[in-house]
């Protein structure tokens, strides 16, 4: 049986995710950046900084047309701003693409503050309903537990409740954002399961999970895919200061490659610089070699890098008229990085 089918037209590539059958493009877009700024109770920035919204709904709309059809939010990116941007954003448009969220962080949108996570089936639903008004949509298409180190029994309730939003018509299938392949394996044991979101960079690799979603038939939708920008070698990459509310100007334990919040740490520029030659080969830019090394690395992947812009939009999206890099290339990055 074909566990996983890849497609190339004109100027995009699709990819089904896992055992679902619902294809997308083989690049989504993260929509994390373009809830603005938020932070946590206690004042650490959770966003990436100021936005403007109508850059952010006309580079959601620029990508449609260039052939993403997979984008990726979760209720608690802005507070609620997010799903209610993408949800503009697409409009008529809806019933083109594919719409992930996620839920399980409890919030404050009058204030933008995250404050707790609630891991009960109970909340489960009232998440799913507010995130649907907020999204204008009917249904979700993959929705995600976003409590990385839930409970696995927490998790199974949840699994469970999942199957039936799923026999009501409010989601198509869901999934588990962790980093943890045992935990994915817990929700991989429900029918509806189809893939985990996890880190994943060619600075980053996670064999042990790319394993499990081969074993299991998941797909593999990568979350960091530019390691937070330090694979764009743009402004943040070159050690410049970054601004207050960029989560970045003051990284939590779990985001690494920027060391005192100063920029981008001198020993991960290093690694980035010593892989330029390779990823920009083929006349690529190096976000866009890194979103290469991704499709290369498994036929599972759905890399779903960040975007601000207009421009960030485009360059990301022309990644997918050049494909994933070939196997001398993917074999000379892990010679340079000595893995």
């Amino acid at each position: 049986m074909e566990i996983t089918r890849t497609t190339r037209t004109t100027n995009t590539f699709t990819r089904t995710l896992g055992r679902s059958g619902i294809e997308v493009s083989a690049l989504g877009f993260g929509c994390w950046a373009i809830g603005g700024e938020w932070q946590s109770a206690d004042g650490q920035p959770l966003g990436w900084g100021r936005v403007d919204d109508e850059e952010s709904v006309r580079a959601v709309r620029r990508a449609l047309d260039l052939g993403v059809t997979f984008f990726d939010t979760a209720d608690v990116y802005g507070c609620g701003h997010s799903e209610r941007l993408l949800g503009r954003a697409l409009g008529k448009r809806r019933d083109e693409v594919v719409v992930a969220t996620k839920w399980g962080n409890l919030f404050d949108e009058r204030t933008r503050t995250a404050d707790g996570q609630d891991a009960t089936p109970e909340h489960a639903r009232r998440a799913l309903t507010a995130s649907l008004a907020r999204l204008g949509t009917d249904h979700v298409d993959l929705y995600q537990l976003h409590i990385a180190d839930a409970r696995p029994a927490d998790a199974a309730e949840l699994r469970d409740a999942c199957e039936t939003f799923v026999a009501e018509g409010l989601v198509r299938a869901y999934a588990w954002s962790t980093d943890d392949p045992a935990r994915a394996a817990v929700f991989a044991e429900g029918e509806h399961c189809t893939a985990v979101q996890h880190a994943l960079n060619v600075l980053q690799d996670a064999p042990a999970m790319l394993a499990l979603c081969e074993e299991l038939d998941l797909a593999s939708i990568d979350r960091s895919p530019l390691a937070m920008g330090l694979l764009t070698g743009g402004h943040h990459a070159r050690r410049a200061p970054l601004e207050a509310g960029d989560i970045r100007s003051r990284p939590p334990a779990w985001l690494p490659g920027f060391g005192d919040g100063s920029g981008a740490a001198p020993e991960w520029l290093a690694r980035v610089e010593a892989l330029r030659e390779v990823l920009t080969s083929g006349g690529r830019t190096l976000a866009q070699g890194a979103l290469a090394w991704l499709w290369a690395r498994s036929p599972r992947t759905v890399p779903i890098p960040g975007f601000r812009s207009v421009a960030q939009a485009e360059e990301n999206a022309s990644a997918l008229a050049k494909g994933p890099l070939t196997a001398a290339q993917s074999a000379e990055v892990d010679r340079i990085l000595g893995r």
